[in-house]
């Protein structure tokens, strides 16, 4: 537990977060919007996408991500339209902008070692936000 913490304080000062930019939510840490470009910003990191599926209430994109030092990860986001986890996992009609902006925080944090500390995007989950806290 120390050493998550000392690793996420370390990445904290790196790219220059602030309270803005994370929030605890029960058990994990989530990082906004705005602390997630950060952190590509000064990554550089470059994410070219490929729509796997686009419906009018469905959408999955492909994400590859690169940081130009020979690691790639590859990683998926999709968004359902509907009401509650039953039937959808947002109620955004914007199901392909939803999707890209999971496969994006899921691509940044992956390839900067955030989800092995147990951090989290606020898109990828409509629970997620600083909002509903």
């Amino acid at each position: 537990e120390y050493m998550k913490t000392e690793a996420l304080k370390e990445k904290y000062i790196k790219y220059n977060l602030t309270k803005d930019d994370v929030f605890k939510h029960q058990h994990y840490i989530i990082l906004t919007r705005s602390g997630i470009e950060k952190i590509q910003a000064i990554e550089g990191i470059n994410i070219d996408y490929t729509v796997i599926k686009c419906e009018k209430d469905f959408a999955v994109l492909q994400a590859d991500a690169d940081n130009g030092d020979d690691r790639i990860i590859q990683t998926f986001g999709s968004a359902l339209k509907g009401e509650g986890y039953k039937d959808g996992n947002t109620n955004s009609w914007y199901v392909m902008e939803m999707a890209e902006k999971r496969a994006m925080s899921r691509a940044v944090l992956k390839l900067t070692g955030f989800y092995e500390l147990g951090c989290f995007g606020e898109d990828e989950a409509e629970d997620f936000k600083k909002s509903n806290n």
